[in-house]
């Protein structure tokens, strides 16, 4: 299904850009937690490609891409090394890094719940691994870095709720055959549009109804 909604040349190139954004967070979440030039390395790799592994190991893609195509592996090294000897420049460009994290998160809840359906999963199944994809590079990331992850900490802004509205829209439209390249750009665009609204306006999800702990709130 894929291949008929975006050419393979497009795709790539695609999932390359997303790729390249998500390895300078993490990347960047290195450098603020001081590792070495190898820790930075690594977190840029789990950001950049710890969703697309997961999923394309619970459906049975393998190798996975992040093994079966070069271009996948060394494009988080090239974000790696960029951030390694540039990061106050790239900090201070951390608006337009936002904005295109944004789009990857849309295109990759996207190509990750179409994906998924193409290897045989139901719906529910498709979106829920269109969500792991477009977020669970960041959650290990996070993870690593001895960090609660972000998607769960109530004073970040949200991440998690886009990605789950982009993955929605796309098995809507495939329940009711409507899924052509047209309609997946609307998920993306929407995905995307919803989180730098979030970024904008800071909305967070609601904690729980009357809560009323008197613990200290971490920041």
């Amino acid at each position: 299904m894929l291949h008929e909604l975006f050419s393979p040349s497009v795709q790539h190139a695609l999932d390359l850009v997303g790729i390249f954004v998500f390895a300078i967070s993490g990347a960047l979440l290195a450098v603020r937690k001081n590792f070495d030039v190898f820790g930075i390395a690594v977190l840029a790799e789990v950001t950049a490609l710890g969703g697309g592994l997961f999923r394309d190991l619970i459906i049975g893609a393998v190798p996975p891409a992040a093994f079966s195509d070069l271009g996948y592996f060394v494009t988080p090294l090239l974000a790696a090394v960029l951030v390694f000897f540039l990061h106050p420049e790239v900090e201070r460009t951390q608006t337009a890094v936002n904005v295109f994290d944004a789009a990857g998160l849309g295109l990759f809840c996207v190509t990750g719940t179409t994906k998924a359906y193409d290897y045989g999963l139901g719906l529910t199944s498709s979106a829920a691994l269109g969500l792991a994809t477009a977020v669970g590079g960041g959650v290990l990331r996070d993870v690593l870095a001895n960090e609660v992850p972000s998607l769960l900490r109530w004073d970040r802004d949200l991440y998690a709720v886009p990605a789950i509205v982009g993955s929605t829209m796309i098995v809507l439209f495939i329940r009711f055959d409507l899924l052509n390249a047209g309609t997946s750009g609307l998920a993306v665009v929407t995905a995307f549009l919803l989180r730098i609204a979030a970024l904008k306006y800071h909305w967070r999800a609601p904690r729980a109804w009357h809560r009323r702990s008197s613990a200290l709130e971490e920041a």
